[in-house]
């Protein structure tokens, strides 16, 4: 759920100009799970442009202070949120832990990376939504720690029905900076996607499962 159009369509507008959305119909990205898609969305990208990185920090520390006061940790998904993870907790003077995909399988072999007690209220902080699987793993693994989850905050979601219903049946509460139809709306107003290209990512966009141009 995005929680301010304004903050939509100017996160969207920073993500366009420093080219972090990669738009590639003829030759299609593969992802983790196995979709095929006409675009990527690389936020990690934002890291590299201070004033860039400073606004998505501070709107989402602002979101995590809105929506769920002051939480005792912030948590990044590793390993796209690290970052911005990170930046968001020092903004807010707050702790910072990061989730692994699975635990190490060496050392200690710790999945969660940092200082984390037992009934501590986390919000976890993302950069990417798109089954939302990778995203619910991080939660059920602080949560098995005992971790109070509070709810989610990402930089973008694809907005897809899968992840809607994931996060619903999971019961964690999700907010984004910006969504997928702001960000076409602002790629179209800019001229950034010609027409032709509009009409294969909203083809995509109804069905990316089943989606394959090759």
């Amino acid at each position: 759920m995005v929680l301010d159009k304004d903050t939509a369509a100017k996160t969207a507008e920073l993500l366009l100009q420093i080219n972090a959305i990669k738009l590639r119909p003829e030759n299609p990205f593969t992802w983790a799970s196995g979709w095929k898609s006409p675009i990527y969305c690389d936020n990690r990208i934002i890291l590299s442009y201070p004033p860039i990185r400073n606004f998505i920090r501070e709107e989402m520390g602002k979101c995590v202070e809105d929506l769920y006061g002051k939480p005792d940790v912030i948590a990044g998904v590793a390993t796209g949120a690290i970052g911005i993870g990170m930046l968001v907790a020092e903004y807010l003077g707050l702790p910072f832990i990061y989730v692994r995909p699975e635990p190490k399988s060496h050392g200690r072999q710790n999945q969660i990376e940092g200082y984390l007690e037992a009934n501590q209220k986390v919000v976890v902080i993302e950069d990417l939504i798109s089954t939302g699987k990778s995203s619910l793993n991080a939660v059920a693994a602080l949560e098995e720690q005992n971790a109070v989850v509070k709810g989610m905050v990402a930089i973008f979601t694809y907005g897809f029905e899968v992840a809607k219903t994931n996060f619903e049946e999971k019961g964690v509460d999700l907010h984004t900076l910006c969504d997928y139809d702001h960000l076409i709306r602002q790629a179209t107003e800019t001229n950034y996607i010609k027409e032709e290209q509009l009409d294969t990512l909203m083809d995509w966009r109804q069905n990316p499962a089943g989606w394959n141009t090759l």
